[in-house]
């Protein structure tokens, strides 16, 4: 986003009503979050009066309650009220603390890997959050922030860590990143991904954490420091922006294509060499979409580096690689969900997950695969419908053993809300009957099992002995005290919303 588009905006973590789901849109500073929808307003009017009413009949305040798992629950009563009945939840368990309890406790267990995660360094000058917090400030809309000088310790690792392994069941993740022209605006070096992944795993003794090294073709010398980063650094995998720089956009002058033979193919070749000792260095993750059209309109010359056109031949020419493009390659963020829901209603296509899930049948090819990222993060919250749709065209093209979980958190703030959202999911029969979309199943079942964990296990060589290990580790003995002792989770998003009205 630019300058004067960040000045419109205010922080998320602002916003006075703290929902267990988000009720607008929230975005970090790669496109500009729509504003709040006429059905999101209702959501939000109608989840405060039942959260209102049930937090009065269990004696406690609505924000402890929206803390709970009948506040979750209840959130999805309100979201089914809203859009129609997408997930599975009953009244009951809202306004039974006890039959949601023994809900949650019975799925904190389940397998879940976060391949798509975000914190910011602790020297970065991405001021745009600090500056929108002053503004609150400024402007008296939250009074606690008046003449108080802001930072930016939400977006960092000790609440990083925080929302992602106590506040959510999430049991591994991936530190990403995102790189840029500017070396001081990379989210995080590929240096400070691995520290921060060896910190964690050499106290904990277990493989909580897996990083990321961004790699930028077209950049002076982009080989040798991808070639360093494998030597020194050990990523887990090599992800790329094919946009060039996306944090500045305006200053992308190496965006490249997947299937440039002469310029990233030899970097192909090299992963394939290095994936012999490192099997997970196969991986090459990419990431797609995020490019309504207000977004192509100002900057054209990299919309065709955004959208999907080049996956499938290098896929084709490489197929010893697994090509995981993050978000699925969606469009619509911004203030064009309705455009993605019109354009799937009109003609059964979505910009540009269609395309994505017809490659394999389209081209024979088995190495594609589907991050979800803000794919969900955002249309849960906007469309759920598109949601559905989405699943099911990434389910029934790529395969249910192609799609992974990613929640692009913290950006969104504690994953959990996510993650009840895609257990509780479930595609309407009729969209099921007319598209030749699966049903979703239960929370727990084959295909929600696959996609949360058992996918990113098989690319990652994620064992079973490190995953038993993860149940006595000292996260897990800090998370057992957290549960009992702690503040619970705080239902904060960090990154950029849209002011309220009036």
């Amino acid at each position: 986003m630019t300058p004067e588009e960040l000045e419109k905006l205010i922080p998320a973590e602002t916003a006075k009503f703290r929902s267990p789901i988000p009720t607008q849109p929230v975005s970090s500073d790669e496109f500009v979050p729509a504003p709040q929808s006429a059905k999101q307003r209702e959501f939000e009017v109608r989840l405060k009066r039942i959260g209102s009413q049930l937090a009065k009949k269990q004696g406690v305040g609505r924000r402890t309650f929206f803390q709970s798992a009948a506040g979750m629950a209840a959130a999805f009563v309100a979201m089914n009220e809203t859009f129609g009945p997408m997930y599975n939840v009953s009244q009951a368990e809202a306004a039974t603390p006890e039959m949601a309890n023994e809900r949650a406790n019975g799925l904190k267990g389940q397998f879940i890997m976060d391949m798509h995660t975000h914190f910011l360094r602790d020297d970065t000058r991405l001021e745009g959050f600090v500056k929108s917090r002053e503004a609150v400030g400024k402007a008296s809309w939250n009074p606690t922030l008046v003449g108080k000088p802001q930072s930016l310790d939400d977006l960092k690792f000790p609440n990083y860590f925080k929302e992602i392994y106590m506040d959510s069941d999430t049991k591994v993740a991936m530190i990403s990143g995102s790189g840029s022209e500017e070396p001081r605006d990379w989210f995080l070096t590929n240096e400070m991904k691995a520290d921060a992944r060896r910190s964690v795993n050499q106290k904990f003794g277990t493989r909580r954490m897996m990083s990321h090294a961004i790699f930028m073709p077209g950049m002076p010398g982009w080989m040798e420091k991808a070639e360093a980063d494998y030597e020194t650094l050990k990523p887990e995998a090599f992800k790329g922006y094919t946009v060039g720089d996306n944090t500045h956009k305006e200053l992308a002058k190496h965006p490249w294509h997947l299937d440039d033979e002469k310029l990233v193919y030899p970097f192909y070749e090299k992963l394939v060499k290095w994936s012999k000792t490192t099997p997970s260095l196969a991986n090459v993750c990419i990431h797609k979409g995020l490019f309504p059209p207000s977004t192509s309109k100002q900057y054209p010359n990299l919309v065709e580096y955004a959208d999907v056109r080049d996956v499938a031949k290098a896929a084709k020419d490489f197929p010893q690689l697994n090509f995981i493009i993050y978000h699925s390659a969606f469009r619509y963020t911004g203030g064009a969900w309705n455009d993605g829901w019109a354009q799937f209603e009109k003609t059964g296509r979505i910009d540009w997950v269609t395309d994505l899930a017809d490659i394999p049948a389209k081209y024979g090819l088995k190495n594609v695969y589907g991050d979800l990222g803000q794919i969900f993060a955002q249309s849960t919250v906007a469309e759920p419908r598109l949601c559905a749709a989405m699943m099911g065209q990434l389910i029934k093209g790529l395969g249910v053993d192609h799609v992974v979980w990613g929640t692009d958190a913290i950006w969104t703030g504690s994953p959990q809300w996510q993650i009840e959202a895609l257990r509780r999911l479930e595609i309407p029969e009729e969209m099921q009957k007319k598209h030749g979309f699966a049903a979703l199943g239960a929370a727990d079942g084959p295909i929600k099992n696959a996609i949360f964990g058992e996918n990113s296990a098989r690319l990652y060589h994620y064992t079973q002995a490190q995953r038993v290990g993860l149940n006595t580790d000292g996260v897990a003995l800090a998370k057992a005290d957290y549960e009992s002792f702690g503040e619970g989770r705080t239902n904060l998003r960090y990154g950029y919303m849209q002011p309220p009205k009036g």
